[in-house]
């Protein structure tokens, strides 16, 4: 399938401008592609980009896009990926699927014949020249099945709402009381609209105000942190579904409730390249194909698209758990991670860290974020600074620190070795004012929607301005 994909890629990718500065004409084998089309990330194509903008046509795929979906980068501002209308069918088939999985494996089908509510941006477009734009949820509603749009929540006109914490009780109003049997979002603004849905009820589980709720899929971060706070304010457990959508294309979803990873969409439009993360920023690294990956290996993901692009960087890691099928799970960031001393701690590992300490006691996580502490001002050694708002702390915070640090050194012998060598300390935990994510989101104008906080900074840009909060 890849290969087959990687054939029609570039013979449709001929006849564009970019296949023409590239020599895609005389590309007969995947070797002559990477010695053609180096990897680059949006920078790298932006001036392909800025063409289509200005009206081109025929420049990175045939004709124009259908979509612009907009995204916010943290060097390039905002970035305009484009969709074309050989591409919808991955973004909005994927998503799709992963639920008729759900149905095939499990036998259930009875939540279809519920309400169900998409937590998601805005779905209204403004147009770049003639193309349509907005954020990938926006334009996938417009997308959306028959048979799951009559029994969609919320309203077009409350989905419209750009205010977040206007949209959100708004959203509370309109569902409370309705007979809600799935939802979707990512996790902390899911569990937004619980609290607020909580408060209305005067504290009721969210269980008990939708006792049918069975189903919940959710993408874009690792739901483990997040699950014991979520079980708990729905006071069950319900069922899963993780997905691995991206602008550029849907990656992967969880197609079974028992098998580790999401099933990665190899007959989607997408050819798949894979750089070992360790090599990612060195000069020349090493680029395999599907067929040529391990398991157990943190690879740098690079998409080439039938939206055009190619050679593209996503910036997403990603570790193999199986080979048949090919199942991933999601790592980190390329570009979120600690190693202000050498040590790359990348997002799995903190997680991990934060999963065994917490194994056995009831802390609810709302969120966190790890930065390193360089030059602390009384002059002890440095160390990572964990910023934790928690809704239940641990009972013991100094034996959860301990627990965390030495699973951390468990997970990176390069930390451990950085611990015993006196070079760092310990790790050190600070509790933040409640809300305080929620408001830094805020402030930066990226509350809501399908934005994040990063877990990991490699500076204390976002450390700091927590830090501010606390004071």
């Amino acid at each position: 399938m890849q290969e087959k994909i990687f054939r029609q890629l570039v013979e449709t990718g001929r006849n564009t401008r970019f296949g023409k500065d590239h020599a895609f004409g005389e590309i007969g084998t995947y070797d002559d592609f990477k010695k053609r089309v180096p990897v680059r990330d949006y920078e790298g194509l932006r001036p392909y980009i800025d063409e289509i903008v200005k009206g081109g046509s025929d420049v990175l795929w045939k004709g124009r896009p259908a979509y612009f979906a907009k995204t916010s980068g943290t060097t390039s501002g905002i970035k305009y990926i484009p969709i074309s209308r050989e591409s919808l069918p991955n973004h909005v088939g994927s998503a799709r699927n992963s639920v008729f999985c759900y149905i095939a494996e499990t036998g259930n089908a009875s939540f279809l014949d519920g309400r169900m509510i998409f937590l998601s941006g805005s779905p209204e477009l403004d147009r770049t020249g003639d193309i349509l734009t907005g954020r990938l949820s926006g334009i996938v509603n417009h997308q959306v099945p028959f048979y799951v749009k009559k029994n969609q929540l919320p309203s077009w006109k409350t989905n419209c709402i750009e205010d977040w914490e206007v949209k959100v009780d708004a959203i509370v109003e309109e569902t409370y009381g309705e007979d809600l049997t799935l939802i979707g979002g990512i996790p902390s603004w899911v569990q937004m609209y619980f609290d607020k849905l909580q408060e209305k009820s005067g504290g009721k589980t969210i269980g008990e105000i939708f006792p049918k709720l069975q189903l919940y899929v959710y993408g874009g971060v690792n739901y483990g942190p997040y699950r014991q706070k979520i079980e708990n304010t729905i006071g069950r457990k319900i069922a899963t579904i993780e997905t691995y959508p991206a602008s550029e294309g849907f990656i992967a979803f969880q197609d079974s409730q028992y098998a580790e990873g999401l099933l990665l969409q190899v007959n989607a439009g997408i050819f798949y390249e894979f750089i070992p993360a360790s090599e990612v920023f060195t000069a020349n690294p090493r680029r395999l194909r599907l067929e040529e990956v391990e398991t157990g290996v943190n690879y740098a993901i690079v998409l080439n698209t039938n939206a055009g692009l190619w050679g593209y960087l996503i910036g997403d890691t990603v570790k193999f758990v199986s080979k048949d099928p090919y199942r991933i799970v999601v790592t980190g960031r390329t570009k979120h991670f600690i190693s202000a001393f050498g040590e790359h701690i990348i997002a799995e590992e903190v997680e991990e860290a934060l999963r065994i300490a917490g194994e056995g006691e009831n802390v609810e996580v709302i969120e966190f974020h790890v930065a390193p502490m360089v030059n602390p001002a009384n002059g002890e050694l440095p160390y990572h600074e964990w910023f934790m708002e928690f809704s239940r702390p641990p009972r013991d915070i100094e034996s959860f620190r301990l627990k965390m640090d030495n699973a951390l050194r468990q997970k990176n012998i390069y930390y451990a070795d950085l611990i015993e060598g006196k070079i760092l300390q310990p790790l050190k935990i600070t509790i933040t004012a409640r809300d305080a994510f929620r408001n830094y989101m805020r402030a930066e104008g990226k509350l809501g929607g399908q934005n994040k906080v990063p877990r990991l900074a490699d500076n204390r840009d976002i450390a700091d301005k927590l830090q501010i909060q606390q004071g």
